[in-house]
């Protein structure tokens, strides 16, 4: 990156985090049952709740009880099942349809990270109902009070229950695109056990190793905070204590738990102090290819940690401190480099590669121009790299062309 770039994106950054302690960041309250929800929704005098999920989802049946609760408690409410990996406009626009024709007061978002980044979108817009989603992309262009907003995550993973972020694919362009504001923030964070008892075994490791990057990203970086500092190395240590439980025994309930709550702080956490090069790259990789956003975090967290070197070592000892892997007295550099393998080795057991067959060259720089467009001057990254320096990723997860 040229020198008048680095001093722009630092000293964007270098503003942000001075005005941290004047934002308005809050934390969702947590509930710990979707029994409780009925409750939530009188109190805040509504009655007709939008339900926001995914085909899969609802076939699984992961929503009956949510249903059975709210119709018991004479709550109505309608379901929008479309959602799709990575949420588009159109998903947004036709939520948005049911929402409206249907006079709901309430939108739940439940599922993954895609679902509550739906549910936000949606409640976006009916905040504005004049103003596309494209004119609300960036920071702070919401700037008003959404709908009551609950937020059911089914995944341990995503943070999106904690966080002031939707990100949205254009349905035309493909290109994908995030929208930051503190009234996206739910206003409930449901983190039910029960919901997850049903994942299979890869989504609870993607969706796992999602959630370890937000806290690795938001711990490494140069806008945080002694809170989240607290929070990401806490997920951290959730995380290496939970996740090969709920991946070997999903019906594990105490694992589940855990990997909820570290999901949780990892997005308290980066909600504060940001994510890096990895998000950027996955999310441009969700929006060409659709690869899942978990599934990318994970592949790409090892070579962006390699990549940015020496300047993380020593957060990077701290870390492994956390998650068990290396001792106080352990020179940083090895505690780095045993707490990389640590990545490495809990993908090979997730059986999780390191290459997208997807990716072609001709590609590379466009999906770079979104990543560099995405995360510069925004992400207070350990080490600033432009498109060009970023390009390095996709090749190295390039499928190695047959001779044959």
């Amino acid at each position: 990156m040229n020198k008048i770039k680095k001093i722009y994106c630092r000293t964007f950054q270098t503003g942000l985090k001075i005005a941290l302690p004047f934002l308005p960041y809050r934390k969702p309250n947590i509930a710990g049952s979707v029994r409780s929800i009925p409750d939530i929704i009188r109190k805040r005098k509504c009655g007709h709740a939008l339900i926001i999920t995914d085909e899969g989802i609802r076939r699984l049946g992961l929503t009956r009880r949510l249903e059975n609760v709210l119709s018991q408690n004479g709550i109505t409410y309608c379901i929008y099942d479309k959602t799709v990996a990575n949420p588009t406009t159109a998903n947004v626009a036709e939520a948005l349809e049911l929402y409206l024709s249907n006079h709901c007061d309430v939108i739940i978002g439940f599922g993954g990270g895609s679902s509550m980044d739906c549910a936000k979108a949606v409640g976006a817009r009916a905040a504005k109902p004049k103003q596309s989603l494209a004119k609300m992309k960036g920071i702070l262009k919401v700037r008003k009070r959404l709908p009551l907003l609950i937020a059911i995550p089914t995944t341990a993973g995503t943070g999106s229950e904690t966080t002031l972020a939707a990100v949205i694919t254009d349905a035309e362009t493909r290109h994908k695109y995030a929208i930051n504001d503190f009234p996206l923030i739910p206003r409930y964070a449901v983190l039910d056990p029960k919901v997850t008892l049903s994942l299979p075994p890869s989504v609870t490791a993607t969706t796992g190793m999602d959630a370890l990057t937000h806290a690795i990203e938001a711990y490494i970086g140069r806008s945080t905070t002694f809170g989240t500092r607290k929070d990401a190395l806490l997920a951290v240590r959730l995380i290496f204590e939970n996740i090969d439980k709920a991946y070997t025994d999903g019906s594990n309930i105490e694992a589940r738990r855990n990997m909820l709550h570290a999901s949780f702080y990892a997005g308290c956490a980066f909600s504060k102090s940001y994510v890096g090069y990895v998000h950027a790259v996955a999310h441009s990789l969700g929006g060409e290819y659709n690869i899942p956003h978990g599934l990318a975090n994970a592949i790409l967290l090892p070579f962006v940690l390699e990549a940015y070197g020496a300047c993380i070592h020593k957060k990077l000892h701290r870390l492994s401190i956390a998650a068990g892997i290396s001792a106080e007295d352990t020179p940083h550099d090895v505690a780095a480099r045993e707490f990389i393998d640590a990545v490495k080795a809990m993908k090979k057991r997730f059986d999780i590669g390191d290459t997208i067959k997807e990716i072609t060259e001709t590609d590379i720089p466009k999906l770079s121009h979104y990543a560099d467009k995405e995360a510069n001057p925004l992400y207070p990254v350990p080490l600033l790299m432009d498109a060009g320096e970023l390009e390095q990723f996709y090749t190295a997860l390039m499928e190695p062309v047959s001779d044959i």
